[in-house]
């Protein structure tokens, strides 16, 4: 396909969140790949905070949000936010494609965030192929469209909720925003009202899963809309190897300083013997919260990486460094995916994002879940009951819901040391090796996916 002449060039736009850009910004690399032209667009805020890998050859254009000095924290509320930049975006995105169209290679396809639906109207203006992109699971995104047409009722009742294509699931195996009916009702609106508002009229739904992952969900949304799983959205070197030297995913809004320095560390470590830990790009851990964890890490006189964002430092207890140098590197951030495919990775204490998630699951990395909040909890859900990859570390479900430390140094263990280790490991490789399958050059089934996507772009 290389010496294709690109004929399409899709334009594809994230919104403003590490989360987002991650699978989007790989999905463009295997357009790229496909000998389709692809200009890459997030906000102009979020692009001056933008670490880019120099390896990454996707040009970066960027849009206004309403708030370009200071992006989401300028704006007094994320509903605010999200109001200016819906009154905004569809501008500033029009001005764009206006641009580009002089280039001398015009767009004529825009694939958008599910969360910026309004991109869909800027395609149907300019006459050109509008592709929504869902970020999450299969599974939330079915949670979310049943909420929003009044199939699922809120607030909650009973303790079972029977969904089609999903196990059965309790009011706490719900994304937050379901469970905890208001709690944040600008985010609640974003997910289940907006994202959803024009999906019908896309001319193509591609969700971050694979097929083989969400097949039972994946078939129901496929009466509902012309969807296509296009995943793992991971880079190629840690699943099929199409793309060359494809290790990143070549934009980060955080800088790793000391990857080298994780990698150095990890190499001195026995395999499989090294607990990571992380929560991700977002999550905002309670003080109490990130002491139990600490105190549980240390418990269980495992080795540990644990990745402490430079604005959540001030949390960790008191003298737990040097109580634990023996055993434990902190650092502020990571390459994340060269410490999971790292040997000496026995397993992943996570936040559950889906990235993350898929990330783990993709590498075959066994994993101890802490949901906070959003998609977290349901994506737990199935990587401890459906999947079978991991134990979920359960909580005392007081007002305030905090993992104890005696929960993290349980699960820890039994997943290291103990007979549901065994099984879950084994689990862990077969989905690792579905996980590769499904972006196998030719048959996989979101290969093929995408492939389709292509063909139908020229």
């Amino acid at each position: 396909m290389e010496n294709i002449e690109k004929k399409a060039h899709c334009l594809v736009l994230s919104y403003p969140g590490q989360g987002h850009i991650n699978p989007m910004l790989q999905f463009s690399k295997r357009l790229q790949h496909s000998a389709v032209k692809v200009t890459f667009s997030t906000t102009f805020f979020i692009s001056k905070s933008i670490h880019r890998d120099s390896s990454s050859s996707i040009p970066l254009e960027t849009i206004s949000d309403g708030f370009d000095e200071g992006g989401k924290g300028q704006a007094e509320s994320i509903q605010a936010y999200l109001e200016r930049f819906w009154q905004v975006g569809p501008k500033s995105l029009s001005e764009l494609v206006e641009k580009m169209n002089g280039s001398g290679f015009p767009v004529n396809c825009i694939v958008y965030d599910s969360f910026l639906p309004w991109a869909l109207d800027v395609a149907k203006k300019f006459g050109l192929i509008g592709a929504v992109f869902l970020t999450q699971s299969c599974a939330v995104n079915s949670i979310y469209y049943h909420v929003n047409k009044g199939l699922l009722k809120l607030p909650l009742a009973g303790n079972e909720i029977l969904l089609p294509g999903m196990p059965p699931l309790q009011p706490r195996d719900m994304p937050s925003f379901v469970y905890d009916f208001g709690s944040y009702p600008a985010v609640f609106d974003l997910v289940v009202r907006i994202q959803f508002s024009n999906i019908e009229k896309a001319d193509w739904v591609l969700c971050n899963s694979f097929y083989e992952l969400e097949q039972e969900v994946a078939e129901w949304l496929k009466k509902l809309w012309s969807i296509r799983t296009i995943g793992p959205a991971i880079p190629s070197v840690y699943l099929d190897e199409q793309i060359e030297d494809d290790k990143d995913y070549g934009f980060s809004i955080f800088k790793a300083n000391n990857s080298d320095a994780c990698i150095k560390w990890l190499n001195d470590r026995a395999k499989g013997s090294v607990v990571y830990v992380s929560s991700g790009s977002m999550a905002i851990v309670k003080a109490e919260q990130m002491e139990e964890l600490a105190w549980g890490l240390k418990a269980s006189g495992k080795h540990f990486l644990w990745v402490v964002r430079e604005s959540e430092q001030s949390k960790l207890p008191k003298n737990f460094r040097e109580e634990t140098s023996g055993k434990g590197l902190v650092v502020n951030w990571c390459r994340q995916l060269e410490v999971l495919a790292h040997e000496a990775t026995g397993c992943f204490v996570t936040h559950c994002g889906w990235n993350s998630t898929l990330e783990a699951l993709s590498l075959g990395v066994p994993m101890v879940a802490m949901p906070q909040w959003s998609d977290q909890p349901t994506n737990a859900k199935y990587i401890t009951d459906v999947w079978k990859i991991g134990l979920t570390a359960s909580a005392n479900y007081n007002e305030e819901i905090i993992i104890r430390r005696e929960a993290v140094e349980y699960c820890i263990r039994e997943i290291l040391e103990g007979e549901t280790g065994r099984e879950i490991r084994k689990n862990a490789e077969k989905w690792r090796k579905l996980a590769k399958d499904a972006m196998a050059e030719g048959g996989g089934s979101s290969d093929q996916n995408i492939n389709e996507f292509v063909a139908n772009l020229v």
